[in-house]
Protein backbone atom coordinates (compact mmCIF):
# COMPACT_ATOMS: atom_id res chain seq x y z
CA UNK A 1 0.00 0.00 0.00
CA UNK A 2 1.41 3.40 -1.08
CA UNK A 3 2.25 5.80 1.79
CA UNK A 4 0.97 9.62 2.06
CA UNK A 5 3.21 12.36 1.62
CA UNK A 6 4.23 13.89 5.12
CA UNK A 7 2.23 17.43 5.81
CA UNK A 8 6.01 18.59 5.42
CA UNK A 9 6.53 16.72 2.27
CA UNK A 10 3.29 18.24 0.93
CA UNK A 11 4.51 21.98 1.81
CA UNK A 12 7.92 21.61 0.35
CA UNK A 13 6.12 20.51 -3.16
CA UNK A 14 3.44 22.81 -2.78
CA UNK A 15 6.21 25.73 -2.29
CA UNK A 16 8.58 24.17 -4.94
CA UNK A 17 5.47 24.45 -7.35
CA UNK A 18 4.82 28.03 -6.63
CA UNK A 19 8.26 28.88 -7.12
CA UNK A 20 8.44 27.25 -10.57
CA UNK A 21 5.25 29.53 -11.48
CA UNK A 22 7.35 32.44 -11.30
CA UNK A 23 9.36 31.78 -14.30
CA UNK A 24 6.06 32.29 -16.63
CA UNK A 25 5.33 34.99 -14.15
CA UNK A 26 8.48 36.57 -15.12
CA UNK A 27 7.61 36.03 -18.90
CA UNK A 28 4.33 37.90 -18.99
CA UNK A 29 6.30 40.82 -16.99
CA UNK A 30 8.29 40.56 -19.81
CA UNK A 31 5.57 40.65 -22.17
CA UNK A 32 3.91 43.24 -20.66
CA UNK A 33 7.04 45.53 -21.62
CA UNK A 34 7.14 44.31 -24.86
CA UNK A 35 3.69 45.26 -25.50
CA UNK A 36 4.47 48.93 -24.01
CA UNK A 37 7.62 49.17 -26.61
CA UNK A 38 4.85 48.65 -29.21
CA UNK A 39 2.66 51.09 -28.28
CA UNK A 40 5.26 53.73 -28.05
CA UNK A 41 6.38 52.66 -31.28
CA UNK A 42 2.77 53.31 -32.79
CA UNK A 43 2.52 56.53 -31.05
CA UNK A 44 5.57 56.92 -32.56
CA UNK A 45 3.80 56.74 -36.08
CA UNK A 46 0.56 58.46 -34.61
CA UNK A 47 2.55 61.66 -34.00
CA UNK A 48 5.41 61.27 -37.53
CA UNK A 49 4.64 64.20 -39.54
CA UNK A 50 2.66 66.31 -36.50
CA UNK A 51 5.25 67.26 -34.10
CA UNK A 52 6.80 65.92 -31.30
CA UNK A 53 7.30 66.99 -27.73
CA UNK A 54 8.01 70.02 -28.08
CA UNK A 55 10.60 72.43 -26.11
CA UNK A 56 10.11 76.44 -26.72
CA UNK A 57 12.43 79.18 -25.62
CA UNK A 58 13.39 82.40 -26.38
CA UNK A 59 14.06 85.02 -27.92
CA UNK A 60 17.76 85.47 -27.31
CA UNK A 61 19.37 88.42 -29.13
CA UNK A 62 22.85 87.28 -30.54
CA UNK A 63 25.07 89.68 -31.20
CA UNK A 64 28.32 88.99 -33.17
CA UNK A 65 31.95 91.18 -32.13
CA UNK A 66 35.15 91.04 -33.11
CA UNK A 67 38.39 89.90 -30.53
CA UNK A 68 41.78 89.18 -30.74
CA UNK A 69 43.15 86.09 -30.20
CA UNK A 70 46.86 85.63 -29.39
CA UNK A 71 48.53 82.80 -30.09
CA UNK A 72 52.15 82.02 -29.98
CA UNK A 73 53.79 79.53 -32.46
CA UNK A 74 57.79 77.77 -32.95
CA UNK A 75 58.78 78.56 -36.34
CA UNK A 76 62.60 77.24 -37.51
CA UNK A 77 63.07 77.30 -34.04
CA UNK A 78 62.03 80.47 -32.72
CA UNK A 79 58.76 81.96 -31.11
CA UNK A 80 56.63 83.82 -33.03
CA UNK A 81 53.49 85.64 -31.81
CA UNK A 82 50.24 86.40 -34.18
CA UNK A 83 47.05 88.36 -33.14
CA UNK A 84 44.60 87.46 -35.30
CA UNK A 85 40.58 88.57 -35.30
CA UNK A 86 38.14 86.44 -34.07
CA UNK A 87 34.27 86.72 -34.39
CA UNK A 88 32.69 85.72 -31.62
CA UNK A 89 28.87 85.86 -30.37
CA UNK A 90 27.67 87.47 -27.16
CA UNK A 91 24.21 86.26 -26.07
CA UNK A 92 21.35 88.78 -24.75
CA UNK A 93 18.20 87.37 -23.02
CA UNK A 94 15.74 89.42 -22.20
CA UNK A 95 15.03 92.12 -19.00
CA UNK A 96 11.62 90.53 -18.89
CA UNK A 97 9.32 88.17 -20.78
CA UNK A 98 5.53 86.97 -20.87
CA UNK A 99 4.80 84.48 -22.58
CA UNK A 100 0.87 82.98 -23.06
CA UNK A 101 -0.17 79.22 -24.40
CA UNK A 102 -3.37 78.36 -26.17
CA UNK A 103 -2.91 74.28 -25.54
CA UNK A 104 -5.69 72.82 -27.42
CA UNK A 105 -5.11 68.89 -27.00
CA UNK A 106 -6.75 66.05 -29.13
CA UNK A 107 -6.56 61.90 -29.32
CA UNK A 108 -5.10 60.18 -32.14
CA UNK A 109 -5.63 56.76 -32.58
CA UNK A 110 -4.28 54.05 -35.22
CA UNK A 111 -5.98 50.21 -33.93
CA UNK A 112 -5.64 50.18 -30.56
CA UNK A 113 -2.98 52.15 -29.95
CA UNK A 114 -3.78 56.35 -28.94
CA UNK A 115 -1.56 59.07 -28.20
CA UNK A 116 -2.05 62.56 -27.40
CA UNK A 117 -1.84 64.99 -29.66
CA UNK A 118 -2.04 69.57 -29.67
CA UNK A 119 -2.51 72.37 -31.44
CA UNK A 120 -1.02 75.25 -29.38
CA UNK A 121 -1.06 79.26 -30.09
CA UNK A 122 2.12 80.86 -28.77
CA UNK A 123 2.01 84.46 -27.80
CA UNK A 124 4.78 87.00 -26.14
CA UNK A 125 6.51 90.20 -25.69
CA UNK A 126 9.87 90.65 -24.25
CA UNK A 127 12.53 93.72 -23.80
CA UNK A 128 15.84 93.87 -24.35
CA UNK A 129 18.74 96.25 -23.00
CA UNK A 130 22.23 96.35 -22.93
CA UNK A 131 23.70 96.13 -19.70
CA UNK A 132 25.85 99.25 -18.44
CA UNK A 133 28.32 96.90 -17.22
CA UNK A 134 28.82 95.04 -20.07
CA UNK A 135 32.59 95.43 -19.23
CA UNK A 136 32.35 92.72 -16.77
CA UNK A 137 31.53 90.19 -19.04
CA UNK A 138 35.26 91.13 -20.90
CA UNK A 139 33.26 93.07 -24.45
CA UNK A 140 33.37 96.39 -24.86
CA UNK A 141 30.14 98.12 -26.91
CA UNK A 142 32.82 99.50 -29.39
CA UNK A 143 33.77 95.46 -30.26
CA UNK A 144 29.74 94.56 -31.01
CA UNK A 145 28.34 94.23 -34.38
CA UNK A 146 25.31 95.95 -34.43
CA UNK A 147 24.36 95.41 -37.62
CA UNK A 148 24.64 91.52 -37.64
CA UNK A 149 22.43 91.16 -34.68
CA UNK A 150 19.72 88.69 -34.62
CA UNK A 151 16.50 87.00 -32.56
CA UNK A 152 16.51 83.58 -32.04
CA UNK A 153 13.74 81.69 -31.10
CA UNK A 154 13.84 78.08 -30.03
CA UNK A 155 11.46 75.00 -31.21
CA UNK A 156 12.73 71.75 -30.96
CA UNK A 157 10.83 70.01 -33.81
CA UNK A 158 10.00 72.61 -36.25
CA UNK A 159 7.94 70.78 -38.28
CA UNK A 160 5.04 71.19 -35.27
CA UNK A 161 5.13 75.41 -36.68
CA UNK A 162 2.05 76.09 -38.66
CA UNK A 163 1.56 79.27 -40.93
CA UNK A 164 0.86 82.78 -39.26
CA UNK A 165 4.33 83.21 -37.34
CA UNK A 166 4.68 86.94 -37.08
CA UNK A 167 7.68 88.63 -34.90
CA UNK A 168 7.72 92.70 -34.65
CA UNK A 169 10.55 94.48 -33.31
CA UNK A 170 9.59 97.93 -32.36
CA UNK A 171 6.26 97.46 -33.79
CA UNK A 172 7.60 96.49 -37.60
CA UNK A 173 7.18 93.44 -39.03
CA UNK A 174 10.35 90.91 -39.41
CA UNK A 175 11.67 89.06 -41.93
CA UNK A 176 11.88 85.28 -40.73
CA UNK A 177 14.53 82.81 -41.28
CA UNK A 178 14.33 78.85 -40.61
CA UNK A 179 16.67 77.49 -38.70
CA UNK A 180 19.27 78.65 -36.36
CA UNK A 181 17.32 78.51 -32.93
CA UNK A 182 18.93 79.04 -29.90
CA UNK A 183 21.26 75.74 -28.46
CA UNK A 184 19.04 75.17 -25.57
CA UNK A 185 16.57 73.54 -29.15
CA UNK A 186 19.80 72.10 -30.17
CA UNK A 187 19.53 74.95 -33.00
CA UNK A 188 16.17 74.64 -34.21
CA UNK A 189 13.59 77.06 -34.65
CA UNK A 190 14.15 80.12 -36.49
CA UNK A 191 15.31 83.64 -36.15
CA UNK A 192 15.45 87.11 -38.13
CA UNK A 193 17.40 90.12 -38.54
CA UNK A 194 17.45 93.06 -35.81
CA UNK A 195 18.43 96.87 -36.66
CA UNK A 196 19.53 98.22 -32.87
CA UNK A 197 21.97 100.16 -32.15
CA UNK A 198 21.48 99.44 -28.38
CA UNK A 199 21.38 103.08 -26.81
CA UNK A 200 17.48 102.53 -26.23
CA UNK A 201 15.24 99.31 -24.76
CA UNK A 202 14.35 96.75 -27.78
CA UNK A 203 10.46 95.55 -27.51
CA UNK A 204 10.12 92.57 -29.56
CA UNK A 205 6.93 90.62 -29.92
CA UNK A 206 5.44 87.24 -31.73
CA UNK A 207 3.00 85.01 -31.93
CA UNK A 208 3.34 81.39 -33.74
CA UNK A 209 1.04 78.42 -33.95
CA UNK A 210 2.67 75.03 -32.99
CA UNK A 211 1.97 71.39 -33.11
CA UNK A 212 2.91 68.69 -30.78
CA UNK A 213 2.33 65.79 -28.83
CA UNK A 214 2.37 64.30 -24.97
CA UNK A 215 4.08 67.28 -23.95
CA UNK A 216 5.01 70.54 -23.72
CA UNK A 217 8.11 72.61 -22.24
CA UNK A 218 9.76 76.11 -21.63
CA UNK A 219 13.21 76.92 -20.95
CA UNK A 220 13.12 80.40 -19.45
CA UNK A 221 15.70 83.16 -20.25
CA UNK A 222 16.26 86.78 -19.00
CA UNK A 223 15.82 88.78 -16.05
CA UNK A 224 11.73 87.40 -15.28
CA UNK A 225 9.82 85.21 -17.08
CA UNK A 226 5.97 84.52 -17.01
CA UNK A 227 4.37 82.08 -18.61
CA UNK A 228 0.64 81.05 -18.72
CA UNK A 229 -0.82 78.07 -19.99
CA UNK A 230 -4.61 77.37 -20.59
CA UNK A 231 -6.32 74.12 -21.86
CA UNK A 232 -9.22 71.72 -21.75
CA UNK A 233 -7.31 68.95 -21.07
CA UNK A 234 -8.25 67.56 -17.47
CA UNK A 235 -5.32 65.79 -16.39
CA UNK A 236 -2.22 67.32 -16.77
CA UNK A 237 1.23 66.56 -14.69
CA UNK A 238 3.63 69.24 -13.71
CA UNK A 239 7.39 68.76 -13.86
CA UNK A 240 10.78 70.06 -14.33
CA UNK A 241 12.40 72.97 -12.29
CA UNK A 242 9.48 75.01 -11.55
CA UNK A 243 5.88 74.00 -10.88
CA UNK A 244 3.11 76.57 -11.49
CA UNK A 245 2.36 79.31 -8.77
CA UNK A 246 -1.15 77.59 -8.26
CA UNK A 247 -0.50 73.67 -8.66
CA UNK A 248 -3.29 72.92 -6.66
CA UNK A 249 -5.59 75.03 -8.63
CA UNK A 250 -3.46 73.99 -12.01
CA UNK A 251 -5.07 70.44 -11.54
CA UNK A 252 -7.30 69.28 -14.85
CA UNK A 253 -11.00 69.65 -13.37
CA UNK A 254 -14.21 69.05 -15.90
CA UNK A 255 -13.23 72.96 -17.35
CA UNK A 256 -9.48 72.22 -18.40
CA UNK A 257 -6.75 73.59 -16.14
CA UNK A 258 -4.59 76.99 -16.20
CA UNK A 259 -0.85 77.18 -15.12
CA UNK A 260 0.99 80.05 -14.08
CA UNK A 261 4.80 80.55 -13.89
CA UNK A 262 5.27 83.53 -12.63
CA UNK A 263 8.56 85.55 -12.18
CA UNK A 264 10.72 82.96 -12.54
CA UNK A 265 14.37 85.32 -12.53
CA UNK A 266 17.60 85.22 -13.58
CA UNK A 267 18.76 84.11 -9.92
CA UNK A 268 16.75 81.42 -9.87
CA UNK A 269 17.91 80.36 -13.19
CA UNK A 270 21.64 80.91 -12.32
CA UNK A 271 21.92 82.65 -15.16
CA UNK A 272 23.07 85.97 -16.40
CA UNK A 273 21.36 88.41 -18.81
CA UNK A 274 25.19 88.73 -20.69
CA UNK A 275 26.80 84.73 -21.82
CA UNK A 276 29.48 84.68 -24.25
CA UNK A 277 28.38 80.72 -24.99
CA UNK A 278 24.48 79.96 -25.42
CA UNK A 279 22.66 77.38 -22.89
CA UNK A 280 23.09 73.83 -23.04
CA UNK A 281 20.82 71.79 -25.45
CA UNK A 282 17.87 69.84 -23.92
CA UNK A 283 17.37 65.99 -24.30
CA UNK A 284 13.86 64.82 -24.74
CA UNK A 285 13.75 61.40 -22.94
CA UNK A 286 10.41 59.66 -23.88
CA UNK A 287 10.13 56.74 -21.40
CA UNK A 288 7.27 54.50 -21.68
CA UNK A 289 5.04 56.72 -23.22
CA UNK A 290 6.03 59.59 -20.70
CA UNK A 291 7.58 62.53 -21.78
CA UNK A 292 10.34 63.95 -19.28
CA UNK A 293 13.28 66.27 -19.92
CA UNK A 294 16.73 66.03 -18.76
CA UNK A 295 19.73 68.24 -19.57
CA UNK A 296 22.77 65.67 -20.42
CA UNK A 297 25.10 69.01 -20.43
CA UNK A 298 26.42 71.64 -17.53
CA UNK A 299 27.14 75.30 -18.18
CA UNK A 300 30.49 76.65 -17.31
CA UNK A 301 29.84 77.36 -14.02
CA UNK A 302 28.46 73.96 -13.18
CA UNK A 303 24.49 74.83 -13.04
CA UNK A 304 22.65 73.48 -14.96
CA UNK A 305 19.90 74.21 -17.78
CA UNK A 306 16.66 74.48 -16.05
CA UNK A 307 12.85 74.16 -17.33
CA UNK A 308 8.84 74.08 -16.62
CA UNK A 309 7.30 71.28 -18.02
CA UNK A 310 3.67 70.57 -18.47
CA UNK A 311 2.57 67.00 -19.70
CA UNK A 312 -0.58 65.82 -21.10
CA UNK A 313 -1.39 62.34 -19.87
CA UNK A 314 -3.72 59.37 -20.02
CA UNK A 315 -6.29 59.06 -17.03
CA UNK A 316 -4.91 55.78 -16.95
CA UNK A 317 -1.81 54.51 -17.75
CA UNK A 318 -2.77 50.29 -18.88
CA UNK A 319 0.71 49.00 -18.84
CA UNK A 320 1.54 51.09 -15.64
CA UNK A 321 -1.16 48.94 -13.84
CA UNK A 322 -0.87 45.77 -15.74
CA UNK A 323 2.72 46.31 -15.15
CA UNK A 324 1.73 46.67 -11.38
CA UNK A 325 -0.48 44.17 -10.64
CA UNK A 326 1.95 41.62 -12.62
CA UNK A 327 4.03 42.01 -9.94
CA UNK A 328 1.29 40.81 -7.26
CA UNK A 329 0.86 37.41 -9.08
CA UNK A 330 2.86 35.42 -6.51
CA UNK A 331 0.67 36.75 -3.82
CA UNK A 332 -2.28 35.08 -5.78
CA UNK A 333 -0.27 31.48 -5.91
CA UNK A 334 0.42 31.92 -2.52
CA UNK A 335 -2.91 32.78 -1.07
CA UNK A 336 -4.49 29.79 -3.55
CA UNK A 337 -2.02 27.23 -2.97
CA UNK A 338 -2.35 27.96 1.07
CA UNK A 339 -6.12 27.30 0.58
CA UNK A 340 -5.49 23.54 -1.35
CA UNK A 341 -3.10 23.00 1.19
CA UNK A 342 -5.27 23.92 4.27
CA UNK A 343 -7.87 21.45 2.19
CA UNK A 344 -5.34 18.87 2.02
CA UNK A 345 -3.43 18.44 5.51
CA UNK A 346 -6.87 19.57 7.90
CA UNK A 347 -9.79 18.55 5.91
CA UNK A 348 -8.21 15.75 4.26
CA UNK A 349 -8.74 16.22 0.66
CA UNK A 350 -5.37 15.45 -1.68
CA UNK A 351 -4.44 17.44 -3.83
CA UNK A 352 -2.15 16.34 -6.27
CA UNK A 353 0.81 18.09 -7.56
CA UNK A 354 -0.51 18.32 -11.25
CA UNK A 355 -3.28 20.15 -9.97
CA UNK A 356 -1.29 22.68 -7.82
CA UNK A 357 1.06 23.40 -11.31
CA UNK A 358 -2.33 23.67 -13.47
CA UNK A 359 -4.46 26.14 -10.79
CA UNK A 360 -0.98 28.52 -10.79
CA UNK A 361 -1.10 28.23 -14.79
CA UNK A 362 -4.77 29.37 -14.34
CA UNK A 363 -3.82 32.09 -12.00
CA UNK A 364 -1.01 33.46 -14.52
CA UNK A 365 -2.99 33.66 -17.07
CA UNK A 366 -5.01 35.96 -15.68
CA UNK A 367 -2.40 38.83 -16.05
CA UNK A 368 -2.08 37.80 -20.19
CA UNK A 369 -5.92 38.47 -20.34
CA UNK A 370 -5.55 41.60 -18.35
CA UNK A 371 -3.25 42.89 -20.43
CA UNK A 372 -5.20 41.62 -23.69
CA UNK A 373 -7.97 43.00 -22.85
CA UNK A 374 -7.03 46.07 -21.64
CA UNK A 375 -5.65 47.21 -24.87
CA UNK A 376 -8.88 46.55 -26.11
CA UNK A 377 -11.45 47.85 -23.87
CA UNK A 378 -9.41 49.87 -20.67
CA UNK A 379 -8.27 48.45 -17.93
CA UNK A 380 -11.03 47.94 -15.80
CA UNK A 381 -13.73 46.02 -17.85
CA UNK A 382 -10.43 43.95 -18.88
CA UNK A 383 -9.77 43.53 -15.35
CA UNK A 384 -13.64 42.62 -14.79
CA UNK A 385 -13.37 40.04 -17.58
CA UNK A 386 -10.34 38.58 -16.93
CA UNK A 387 -10.95 37.93 -13.03
CA UNK A 388 -14.47 36.58 -13.73
CA UNK A 389 -13.34 33.81 -16.29
CA UNK A 390 -10.37 33.16 -13.48
CA UNK A 391 -12.39 33.13 -11.05
CA UNK A 392 -15.19 30.45 -12.72
CA UNK A 393 -12.51 28.45 -14.27
CA UNK A 394 -10.85 27.75 -10.85
CA UNK A 395 -13.87 27.62 -8.95
CA UNK A 396 -15.41 24.88 -11.31
CA UNK A 397 -11.86 22.78 -11.06
CA UNK A 398 -11.54 22.89 -7.27
CA UNK A 399 -15.10 21.69 -7.21
CA UNK A 400 -13.74 18.57 -8.85
CA UNK A 401 -10.04 18.48 -6.72
CA UNK A 402 -11.95 19.20 -3.81
CA UNK A 403 -14.48 17.09 -4.04
CA UNK A 404 -17.31 19.36 -3.74
CA UNK A 405 -18.91 22.90 -4.42
CA UNK A 406 -19.17 24.12 -0.79
CA UNK A 407 -15.28 23.71 -0.80
CA UNK A 408 -14.95 25.29 -4.61
CA UNK A 409 -16.98 28.37 -3.44
CA UNK A 410 -15.21 28.87 -0.58
CA UNK A 411 -11.68 29.06 -3.00
CA UNK A 412 -14.26 31.26 -5.67
CA UNK A 413 -14.78 33.76 -2.64
CA UNK A 414 -11.47 34.11 -1.46
CA UNK A 415 -10.11 34.65 -5.34
CA UNK A 416 -13.05 37.52 -5.75
CA UNK A 417 -11.57 38.82 -1.95
CA UNK A 418 -8.52 38.68 -3.81
CA UNK A 419 -9.05 40.03 -7.11
CA UNK A 420 -11.16 42.95 -5.42
CA UNK A 421 -8.67 43.66 -2.40
CA UNK A 422 -5.55 44.13 -5.74
CA UNK A 423 -8.06 46.96 -7.28
CA UNK A 424 -8.21 48.86 -4.05
CA UNK A 425 -4.27 48.21 -4.42
CA UNK A 426 -3.47 49.59 -7.32
CA UNK A 427 -6.21 52.83 -7.22
CA UNK A 428 -4.66 53.38 -3.69
CA UNK A 429 -0.88 54.06 -4.36
CA UNK A 430 -0.07 55.84 -1.14
CA UNK A 431 -1.57 52.89 0.84
CA UNK A 432 -0.51 49.89 -1.38
CA UNK A 433 1.86 48.78 0.67
CA UNK A 434 0.15 49.17 4.06
CA UNK A 435 -2.78 47.01 2.73
CA UNK A 436 -0.67 44.80 1.43
CA UNK A 437 1.29 43.64 4.39
CA UNK A 438 -1.44 43.55 6.96
CA UNK A 439 -2.84 41.30 4.72
CA UNK A 440 -0.03 39.28 4.26
CA UNK A 441 0.02 39.34 8.48
CA UNK A 442 -3.75 37.89 8.53
CA UNK A 443 -3.19 35.23 5.74
CA UNK A 444 0.17 33.99 8.00
CA UNK A 445 -1.69 34.07 11.55
CA UNK A 446 -4.69 32.36 10.39
CA UNK A 447 -2.24 29.54 8.57
CA UNK A 448 -0.68 29.45 12.02
CA UNK A 449 -3.71 29.09 13.82
CA UNK A 450 -5.45 26.36 11.06
CA UNK A 451 -2.18 24.32 11.40
CA UNK A 452 -1.13 24.36 15.18
CA UNK A 453 -1.82 20.97 15.70
CA UNK A 454 0.06 19.43 12.64
CA UNK A 455 2.78 16.85 13.25
CA UNK A 456 4.65 18.36 10.30
CA UNK A 457 7.25 15.05 9.48
CA UNK A 458 4.78 12.43 10.95
CA UNK A 459 2.23 10.08 9.16
CA UNK A 460 -1.20 10.97 8.72
CA UNK A 461 -4.05 9.02 10.70
CA UNK A 462 -5.47 6.95 7.70
CA UNK A 463 -1.68 5.35 7.49
CA UNK A 464 -1.70 4.98 11.04
CA UNK A 465 -4.82 2.80 10.77
CA UNK A 466 -3.48 0.61 7.49
CA UNK A 467 -0.69 -0.57 9.80
CA UNK A 468 1.74 1.82 9.53
CA UNK A 469 1.56 3.97 12.80
CA UNK A 470 5.62 3.71 14.35
CA UNK A 471 5.90 1.31 17.19
CA UNK A 472 5.13 1.85 20.54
Amino acid sequence: MKRDRSPGVKLFLAALIGAVLLIPLVMVYALVSDRENQSETAQASITAGWGGAQIVTGPVLVIPYNSRSVETETVDGKQVTRSTNVRRELFLSPLKQSIETDLQPDVKQISIYRSVIYQSDMTGSARFMLPRDLARSGVSRDQLLFDQAELRFGVSDPRGLTDGTTVRVAGKVQELHPGNGPASTNGSGFSTAVEWDGSEELSVSWQYGLRGSRSIALVPRGGETEWTVKSPWQHPSFKGDFLPDNPDESQGNGEGFTATYGGITNLALGESLVNLSDAPAPVVDDVHGRTDIRYATEMGDGSSTKYASIRLIEPVDLYSQVDRSVKYGFLFIGFTFVCFFMFDVVAGARVAAAEYLLTGVGLVLFFVMLLAFAEVIGFAWAYIVASAAIIGLLTSYSAAVLGGWHRAAMIGGMLAGLYTTLYILLSLEALSLVIGSVLLFVALAAVMYATRNINWSGITGQEEEEGFAPAS
